[in-house]
């Protein structure tokens, strides 16, 4: 049997199996292309900093690696570059996620989940994900976008669409998604231009026309990649962190008993559930190791110990890598006391997460605002389903009681 075998149906137990027997592996992708995946901390960590471990799909060898195969004008985002395009382009939209501005923005999540909350009534059964979980980020990326509220249902179809494709459905949804997000973005931006507001894509048009170096297609792929990216990452921690919570009750116990540990609790429900199985695959812009294709190697410039050729695709693991042994002790136990700095649920090096502190302050609100509201809250569904998804680790549904 093959180590990797299982993945999404049981990705701890194979992480488990992986880091063991083989920490560097090659596998046949979801779509049946080969690469590699990578499961050890130490590994992990390295690969995510690595400069010669690129984003750039230009690296990939031809035939090995698939996409969302999305047109240039939602392609050329910092998912898909390296410095220094990387490094304008990230300095230009990081402002929008200054600790400062995200102090800003509590105040209106902290409403927002309230209204949410409001609507559910006080009493009675709802899935968490549809009712709260993923309209709460939608409307904050949305808010801070300025994207009108009759397209907001829209963007969850389209995001959901590309993550999860419903098998059924075949490769023409995700295309028409992908059709129906460039469409929009046109004509919002064009909106924009022509009447400018006070938020971030306006700001972001403002700097691109007063000279800088930032292209129509940037322009337009920064706001696909802020919108999705953005409700997706936090979509799936909120719905995680509370399924979490009702598997420990011992720790959902000592959470209400004491809420000031929330900003720490969220650090460990990204440790231990984090959004993502995989973070977005690199490609070696030059053979990263020693001399043969598969060879075990000594050199201090591999992987692992493993030879990765240039242009082959590679999966770091993230996920993988929060429940090392080596870094974490009992790792596979959710514990709200434990110290889970280091982790790498939001990344690391260059590429780290810009929306983290956005994410981080999104997840500590919702779950606050949901402990006061329900102390009865209850899993009202023994075996929640997962998304079929090596992208984004999360919940089709949540049913709880209340």
């Amino acid at each position: 049997m093959d180590p990797a075998d299982g993945l999404l149906d049981h990705p701890y137990d194979v992480y488990r199996r992986l880091r063991d027997t083989a920490p560097v592996h090659r596998i046949a992708g979801p779509d049946g292309t080969p690469a590699w995946i990578v499961t050890r901390y130490d590994d992990v960590r390295a690969a995510l900093a690595d400069p010669r471990l690129s984003l750039d799909k230009r690296y990939a060898t031809a035939g090995t690696y698939k996409g969302f195969s999305l047109p240039p004008a939602l392609d050329a985002n910092l998912l898909n570059m390296d410095p220094p395009d990387h490094t304008r382009i990230r300095r230009l939209v990081g402002r929008a996620f200054t600790p400062r501005r995200i102090e800003q923005l509590r105040g209106p999540i902290r409403r927002t989940a309230d209204g949410l909350l409001d609507e559910l009534g006080f009493h009675g059964t709802a899935d968490l994900i549809a009712s709260y979980a993923a309209p709460l980020p939608i409307t904050v990326i949305c808010d801070l976008l300025g994207i009108p509220d009759e397209h907001r249902l829209d963007f969850r179809v389209w995001t959901d669409t590309l993550v999860a494709p419903d098998p059924a459905a075949g490769p023409a949804a995700a295309k028409e998604a992908v059709v129906a997000m460039l469409g929009f973005f046109t004509r919002l931006l064009a909106d924009k231009r022509r009447e400018p507001a006070g938020d971030l894509l306006s700001d972001l048009i403002a700097v691109r026309d007063e000279g800088d170096r930032l292209s129509e297609d940037e322009l337009m792929s920064l706001a696909f990649l802020i919108l999705f990216a953005g409700y997706e990452n936090t979509v799936q921690l909120i719905g995680n962190a509370v399924l979490a919570l009702f598997q420990h009750p011992g720790q959902l116990a000592a959470l209400r008993k004491d809420p000031a540990r929330l900003p720490a609790a969220v650090e460990e429900f990204l440790r231990y559930e984090g959004p993502a199985l995989l973070a977005i695959r690199r490609f070696p812009v030059e053979d990263v190791g020693g001399t043969s294709r598969f060879e075990r190697s000594r050199e201090p410039g591999d992987i692992g110990g493993v030879t990765v050729p240039a242009g082959e695709t590679v999966w770091v693991s993230p996920s993988a890598a929060n429940r090392d042994p080596d870094r974490f002790s009992d790792p596979d136990r959710l514990d709200l006391a434990r110290d889970a700095s280091g982790h790498l649920a939001l990344g690391h090096g260059i590429h780290y997460c810009l929306g983290a502190p956005l994410a981080r302050a999104e997840t500590e609100i919702a779950l606050a605002a949901l402990l006061e509201r329900f102390p009865d809250l209850a899993l009202a569904e023994p075996t929640p389903r997962w998304r079929n998804s090596l992208r984004a680790r999360g919940l089709l549904a949540l049913q709880v009681s209340y």
